[in-house]
């Protein structure tokens, strides 16, 4: 059993590392300097966002109509620049396009599947955590203090390695199913 987990927790890295790779030398940059990544952790963290949209199950009531996106909202500064754009560029899951938004927190959030709060907003997690937790929406925390808010993810980082721990009850609350082989990889679950 723990075979099979450490394959399927190989496969899904290399996955990541060939998205993140992928992006990389593809020779894509865009038109404003200030487009750029905060960092290379934010590159393996789009990635990571990518793959937590095939590894999430919604209810059918959090999208509008079967052909609507999957809605990645940034609440925040934007810590990925055009990395997260690439990686998801012309990908579908489920037949679904993934679209990305900036958002403020004062904005209505209510439209998206997965959430994505940035360090900058790191206060406010715990806040848009219970606004919004009887919604089917997944919220992924990018607390740099490993403090953990109330969303369903936190990506941690630890010695210059990125990883992530997920709360299944807050993901419960929102009506999430989330995939066992995603729940392998974590590096913590609650």
């Amino acid at each position: 059993m723990e075979a099979s987990s450490s394959m399927r927790m190989r496969a899904i890295r290399r996955r990541t590392t060939v998205v993140v790779l992928l992006v990389c030398l593809s020779g894509w940059r865009p038109v404003a300097a200030n487009n750029s990544p905060r960092s290379p952790e934010y590159l393996i963290k789009a990635a990571y966002l990518y793959n937590f949209a095939m590894f999430v199950n919604w209810p059918s009531r959090a999208f509008d109509s079967p052909d609507s996106p999957i809605v990645v909202g940034i609440v925040g500064r934007d810590p990925f620049g055009w990395v997260l754009d690439q990686t998801v560029e012309n990908k579908r899951i489920s037949k679904r396009r993934i679209a990305i938004e900036r958002l403020q927190p004062h904005q209505d959030l209510t439209h998206c599947q997965i959430l994505f709060i940035d360090q900058s907003e790191g206060a406010r997690v715990a806040d848009l955590a219970q606004r919004l937790h009887d919604l089917p929406i997944l919220i992924v925390d990018d607390a740099v203090d490993g403090s953990r808010r109330g969303g369903a993810i936190d990506f941690i980082v630890n010695d210059n390695r990125v990883g992530f721990a997920i709360n299944q009850d807050a993901a419960r609350r929102a009506g999430l199913t989330i995939s066992s082989k995603m729940l392998g990889l974590a590096r913590a679950v609650r």
